[in-house]
């Protein structure tokens, strides 16, 4: 991964996580606060954050991502955007059903 990749994903976490925090939910990027490995947005509660600031990404390897590195009790998702496009949340049917019947 180039330094470029690097830094714009690094941006996109922190551009997520304050869009996050604006709606009220206590979150921060996860790798800059306590090194945890994988967590890219923390503080969603049974919900793992993958976010993806990318033009082209390959959302089934981006859920594969998620899945592997969610804990028990974390529903995987993949948040993304490319420029000037809002941001999406990807995540697979049988999890947003349960967050929808919650």
């Amino acid at each position: 991964m180039s330094i470029n990749s690097r830094e714009k994903g690094k941006k996109g976490e922190r551009e997520l996580a304050k869009i996050l925090r604006e709606y009220g939910y206590d979150c921060r990027r996860g790798q800059q606060f306590n090194g945890l490995d994988g967590e890219d947005v923390v503080g969603l509660d049974y919900i793992h954050i993958e976010c993806k600031r990318v033009e082209n990404l390959n959302l089934y390897t981006a859920i594969d991502q998620s899945k592997r590195d969610s804990k028990e009790g974390q529903a995987p998702a993949v948040f993304h955007r490319k420029n000037n496009k809002k941001w999406l949340v990807t995540m697979e049917l049988e999890d947003w059903i349960d967050l929808y019947n919650e």
